[in-house]
């Protein structure tokens, strides 16, 4: 079954036929080719004459061969040589072949040519396609199936709080719903070797793959918790020679840069500076987490607090930690000129708990809205700050 990624399609559909290329950035395999099919969909119930749509995948066999611009460039001249009007350009992991820019470039300069490009690396518009397209293209972030497009995708329609369960464990990559247990867990696992192997490994051309494993081990039992490379330095140093803090960061990068994890910087709210050290880094996906260290009960809150900041970042955010004297704010989210304090907790089971987290917004003296998420039923507002079920939340049922 698929179902159309209608908060991607929706967000391209004003920049069709204009003089702007659209690019969409995300893990591998989260479903950007998807979402390029239903934007080809549309084209044709618009009218668009089949022929005048070039689809690559330089994933597929079919374009193996396909290495270089010029074969890129031979390729698309044979293609489109006879037709008229707007030729719709569509490529999909471009960064297989090398200097593409120029080439895309080259396309954009010309005119009567509608481009739409895919990659699974975040540098992908740093460099040279920064330079030269700078201003002239639309980025759009693809992540994994939402808590919101997993129960459409099952036709889930009551008891939505255990299917949520089922969706924390299982992750929202949409390549593995097909299968269920553990069949469910091996393509995961083969999709996140996959991942490591072809966009980090080969890509930076990794020697040492076993501390690539278990700085992103590090990394998931961390979840949501600040930390630094010298953190993950001082853990690994006395079972591996030649390790040094330069590797550890670089290799933290190359998650970065793979769409695996986000790093998420603290921000003193008093100066607001950003700080320097002691960032939280967030999963794309828990699903990965859960077939390489398994989910404990223990860790809920920070896998919820995960959950809660890919959503945040669905919803058009930037996002850092908020840092207010000795007090940190989950998340301070800003659009624009808009900025939200997010608090996250599993449950407000004590007067403790509801004390603590209710105290830490109430400090930010701003009139700026605050809201705490949790799994609870009960409505706990208070005092201005908004109290959210996660699972409305991650539903659209709230006012974030």
């Amino acid at each position: 079954m698929i179902i159309k990624r209608t908060e991607y399609i929706d967000k391209i559909k004003p920049f069709i036929n204009k003089p702007i290329i659209k690019v969409l950035i995300g893990p591998r395999r989260s479903g950007k080719s998807t979402i390029l099919k239903q934007i080809i969909d549309y084209l044709i119930e618009e009218g668009i004459k089949e022929e005048n749509i070039i689809w690559i995948n330089f994933e597929l066999s079919d374009y193996f061969e396909i290495d270089d611009i010029n074969k890129l460039e031979n390729f698309i001249s044979d293609k489109t040589k006879n037709l008229e009007g707007e030729i719709y350009l569509f490529f999909d992991e471009i960064q297989a072949i090398p200097k593409w820019e120029k080439l895309i470039n080259s396309y954009f300069a010309k005119g009567n040519h509608d481009i739409y490009i895919t990659g699974s690396n975040s540098k992908l518009l740093s460099g040279e396609f920064a330079t030269y397209l700078s201003g002239r293209y639309l980025e759009l972030n693809v992540y994994p199936f939402s808590f919101k497009e997993y129960i459409t995708y099952y036709n889930i329609s009551n008891d939505f709080k255990t299917h949520f369960y089922n969706y924390l464990e299982n992750g929202g990559m949409p390549s593995t719903f097909d299968y269920e247990g553990d069949d469910r867990k091996i393509v995961l696992m083969d999709l996140y070797n996959s991942i490591v192997l072809k966009d980090i490994v080969q890509r930076n051309n990794i020697k040492n793959v076993d501390l690539l494993d278990r700085i992103m081990r590090f990394v998931m039992y961390n979840i949501s918790q600040t930390f630094s490379a010298n953190k993950i330095y001082n853990r690994l140093k006395q079972d591996m020679v030649n390790l040094s803090v330069n590797t550890i960061y670089n290799y933290l990068k190359y998650f970065e840069n793979a769409c695996l994890i986000y790093q998420v910087k603290r921000e003193n709210l008093e100066s607001k500076k950003i700080l320097k050290h002691e960032e939280k880094y967030y999963l794309c996906d828990l699903g990965f987490r859960q077939v390489m260290i398994g989910h404990n009960q223990r860790d809920i809150t920070r896998v919820i607090e995960n959950i809660v900041y890919i959503e945040l970042l669905r919803k058009g955010y930037n996002i850092n930690i908020g840092k207010f004297g000795d007090l940190e704010i989950d998340f301070v989210c800003k659009k624009q000129s808009n900025i939200i304090y997010v608090q996250v907790s599993y449950l407000l089971a004590s007067d403790e708990t509801i004390e603590r987290e209710f105290a830490l917004l109430n400090k930010i003296k701003d009139n700026y809205p605050k809201y705490i998420i949790t799994m609870d039923d009960a409505d706990m507002s208070n005092n201005g700050i908004k109290h959210l079920n996660l699972v409305d939340f991650l539903l659209g049922n709230s006012d974030i």
